[in-house]
């Protein structure tokens, strides 16, 4: 928006704002993350002062605020927000005297109808929803060319706000939010909707300390084959919180694709890092799919075994680990934060590690069973063995167990390191 803004105040040519956006990418790929509005400053191609004009009080802005002002029934109060895909604004709904928030599609996106549609689909689905937890729709419509989404206004901040200003949450201050987050799931997936976005972004805090789960812009009906079929083989997802099968492009998106990205979160918000980070969208992306988890609890030592077990269960690359439903999910959540054990991951323990070891378990038994036996018959035939001979049986028998007792031991921790890494 910003370089079509830039072009259209003929400040600039496309020719050198794709000059700029390729500079955008060397520095990228160096690690380096520059807006686009700084690096045509940096490049020359336009001022400071111009570069603001435009951003906050140019052609941009001027746009979507004729947009806003356009809407009958509604009286625009401030900006709240402006992304890639849309304008948030606050507003007041002039026939019940109540604050709203408005969501507006830009005009070059109300042109293309893959957008429209998608934009009505978000309105529709945040209305099957009925929630605490979850932003309320109230209306969609058209104006002067202009689509919107009217919700309910929500006063506060947002987790990534929080993050944003070097914030690590405490293990309770984080299970209180995750809580409701999964509660907001647990009742949209139930509806047989599934979030596909669930991010700090997306995370909202009333100033009452109740937390709604907002942008329903890339949620799809569990049945919808049809969007499934257009969207196969993209990603569809924000890189630092995306499953693996998000990043696939997977047919078959279900809840356990949001339980992913929630323990993503719940991971950047006890660390104070995301789980995977790189050069690049695709390089971070790339690391969901190949790289091993660090353990939570290896960054922030604080954290409890429960919640690190949790957050591991939750962003298992295979799904088919993952928690076996969203109400598994809130059970164990709601454990740990009562201080006790997370039962439902703990059951999600590999099936053959307990196969090993049930068959580990069976030789030392029978190894026992095969040396008390030795002994007793030792103990009938006693008076025809000498002292030498009853020590020596002795001490076989008491290795024998303290072997049985070794293995035992050994397959336990080899579990437990397992399940560290």
């Amino acid at each position: 928006m910003i370089a079509r803004a830039v072009v259209e105040s003929r400040l600039m040519t496309q020719e050198e704002v794709n000059v700029c956006k390729r500079r955008q990418a060397e520095l990228a790929r160096k690690g380096e993350f520059v807006p686009l509005a700084d690096v045509f400053v940096q490049e020359g191609f336009v001022t400071r002062n111009q570069m603001e004009r435009i951003t906050r009080h140019g052609v941009l802005e001027d746009s979507m605020t004729r947009a806003g002002r356009h809407i009958p029934g509604y009286h625009i109060v401030s900006k709240l927000g402006q992304g890639a895909m849309a304008t948030v604004w606050k507003a007041r709904q002039l026939s019940l005297d109540r604050i709203v928030a408005i969501k507006i599609l830009p005009k070059r996106l109300s042109e293309n109808p893959e957008f429209v549609e998608r934009f009505y689909k978000e309105g529709k689905a945040a209305a099957k929803l009925n929630s605490p937890n979850i932003v309320q729709a109230i209306d969609v419509g058209e104006a002067q060319g202009y689509h919107y989404f009217v919700m309910e206004y929500v006063e506060g901040r947002t987790v990534y706000e929080d993050i944003s200003k070097g914030k690590v949450y405490s293990e309770q201050e984080a299970l209180d939010i995750i809580i409701q987050v999964a509660r907001a799931l647990a009742h949209a997936h139930s509806k047989g909707l599934i979030h596909r976005d669930v991010k700090p972004k997306n995370i909202m805090i009333t100033k009452d300390g109740t937390v709604k789960l907002a942008d329903m812009g890339l949620a799809r009906a569990r049945d919808d084959k049809e969007t499934a079929a257009q969207e196969a083989g993209r990603a569809y997802g924000t890189p630092y919180y995306i499953s693996p099968e998000q990043i696939r492009g997977e047919l078959d998106i279900d809840f356990r694709a949001d339980i992913y990205s929630l323990g993503a979160t719940f991971y950047h918000m006890v660390t104070g890092k995301v789980p995977f980070d790189g050069p690049s969208p695709s390089a971070v992306m790339h690391k969901h799919l190949k790289e091993p988890l660090l353990p939570p609890d290896h960054i922030n030592t604080s954290l409890s075994a429960g919640v690190a077990e949790m957050i591991e269960v939750m962003m298992a690359k295979n799904r088919n680990n993952r928690y076996a439903s969203t109400e598994d999910l809130l059970q164990d959540l709601e454990a740990v934060r009562r201080g006790e054990p997370p039962l439902q991951a703990r059951r999600r323990v590999d099936p053959r590690l307990l196969r090993n070891l049930a068959k580990i378990e069976k030789e030392a038994v029978k190894e026992t069973e095969t040396a008390a036996s030795a002994e007793s018959s030792n103990a009938e035939t006693a008076v025809q063995v000498s002292p030498t001979e009853q020590t020596r049986w002795t001490f076989m028998i008491l290795l024998s167990a303290i072997l049985a007792v070794s293995v035992i031991l050994n397959v336990y921790l080899l579990i437990l390191i397992l399940r560290a890494k």
